[in-house]
């Protein structure tokens, strides 16, 4: 899996990226199928923004983290990936059952 960080208007220092890739473990756990994953860190004025493009089969899923502080809006976007990669791959696990009960009624 590759993982690229990026900053728009900000500095991803070494702590920036550490902190993020610590927090992607959690989430790559849960599926092995992750192709790449884009993680952009913008700041806006007084916004930080965190943003995420993570590509799985058949889908991307995007997300984005929004709060006052930095490591506030990375959190806030690992729990959103963590809830759209969840969902994805029960989503997957549901059509796979149904295939193979399409299979046996036949």
């Amino acid at each position: 899996m590759n993982l690229s960080i990026t900053g728009h208007n900000i500095e991803v220092t070494p702590a920036l990226r550490s902190y993020v890739e610590s927090k992607m473990e959690r989430v790559l756990r849960r599926s092995d199928r992750v192709i790449d994953t884009n993680v952009v860190l913008r700041m806006e004025k007084v916004r930080h923004l965190a943003e995420a493009v993570m590509r799985v089969p058949g889908k991307d899923i995007c997300v984005v983290g929004d709060e006052e502080d930095m490591y506030a809006a990375i959190d806030v976007m690992i729990d959103k990936l963590d809830r759209q990669l969840l969902k994805h791959k029960d989503r997957l696990t549901a059509h796979e059952h149904e295939s193979v009960r399409r299979v046996t009624e036949e």
